[in-house]
């Protein structure tokens, strides 16, 4: 990477109501903050509405500078503020693809996000030796897990010069076996970027892009999968594609550009914020939402008050209800 373009682009995601409901929470370059903050952490779940786009949210005034052909880094925690590596990155048993798109508009701070888009990055799924389920192959965000919630992203250098909004999206594919089960995770972060070239990439629209009955989409990963194509579009020439599975390099591993992160064996607990587990009579209490149960789950097993721990993909995956 370029010294020119070592900048880093932190993308957080905050867990403040419900564990493994979670929202991109910030994206930081040189003390800029360009993010289209959620209202909520909870899910989109209709991919034919306009909310798929940005999450529902319009614009706010500052935009990020950012260099055509340089490398960014995503990143995403459960909660506000922890950036612990010994803290899964997103959890719950979470699991699905990443990916990353780009749209260029007149101006990031008034853009609708009905401009057309392209994508620039996806880590997806690769086959695991010895897996008997989905669940227990390689996946986009095990490997923000492993890699201390940071991904690399390559901003293509042939882009053109201008304003961009940038879609960072989490496909949570654990309840994706019956149609509007999967949960799509996204913010847009407001980009100016300079330099670049005079690319024209293919374009995909959102709504549309996106069907609940895509094969990416509406899946049960607790079976064996002897494929998984994630949803959308290809990458587009200059972007990248991660393979699931592979190392953390640079930045991914804390050894490179971006703010200091501690590597720890464990973590302390991460700040309740209005959601997660809650101390209880003999143990703990899981949270309206929150996993309460599983094959291989090990952690609280009873529900608050109004709800009741339910199987969503039996025997794999029970949340309280």
């Amino acid at each position: 990477m370029m010294k020119s373009a070592l900048l880093s682009v932190v993308v957080a995601l905050a867990a403040q109501q419900v564990s493994g409901h979670a929202t991109f929470q910030q994206l930081w370059v040189d003390g800029s903050t360009c993010v289209r903050l959620p209202s909520s952490n909870s899910p989109v779940t209709d991919v034919s509405g306009t909310a798929v786009r940005c999450n529902g949210r319009g614009g706010v005034p500052g935009k990020c500078p950012v260099v055509a052909g340089q490398t960014v880094t995503v990143e995403m925690h459960q909660q506000n503020g922890d950036r612990s590596c010994g803290s899964e990155a997103i959890g719950g048993a979470h699991y699905g693809p990443l990916m990353v798109y780009l749209s260029k508009v007149s101006d990031a701070s008034t853009a609708d996000g009905s401009s057309g888009w392209f994508k620039i990055f996806q880590d997806s799924w690769s086959p695991k030796s010895g897996a008997g389920s989905g669940d227990d192959d390689n996946w986009g965000t095990k490997d923000l897990n492993t890699c201390c919630g940071r991904m690399n992203v390559k901003i293509p250098s042939d882009v053109a010069a201008g304003d961009y909004l940038l879609r960072a999206e989490v496909i949570a594919l654990h309840t994706a076996a019956s149609s509007g089960g999967a949960q799509f995770y996204m913010s847009c972060y407001q980009l100016t970027i300079t330099g670049g070239g005079s690319a024209s990439p293919a374009l995909v629209q959102f709504p549309g892009a996106y069907k609940a009955s895509d094969p990416g989409i509406m899946v049960n990963i607790h079976a064996a999968l002897n494929t998984y194509v994630a949803p959308g579009p290809t990458v587009v020439a200059g972007g990248t594609t991660k393979s699931a599975g592979a190392a953390c390099v640079g930045v991914e591993a804390g050894k490179s550009t971006g703010p200091a992160v501690t590597q720890t064996a464990t973590a302390s607990p991460p700040t309740n914020t209005g959601g997660g587990s809650t101390p209880g009579d003999g143990g703990c209490t899981a949270v309206k939402y929150q996993q309460c149960g599983g094959d291989t789950y090990t952690g609280c097993t009873t529900c608050e008050s109004g709800t009741k721990c339910s199987p969503v993909s039996p025997p794999y995956y029970s949340q309280c209800v």
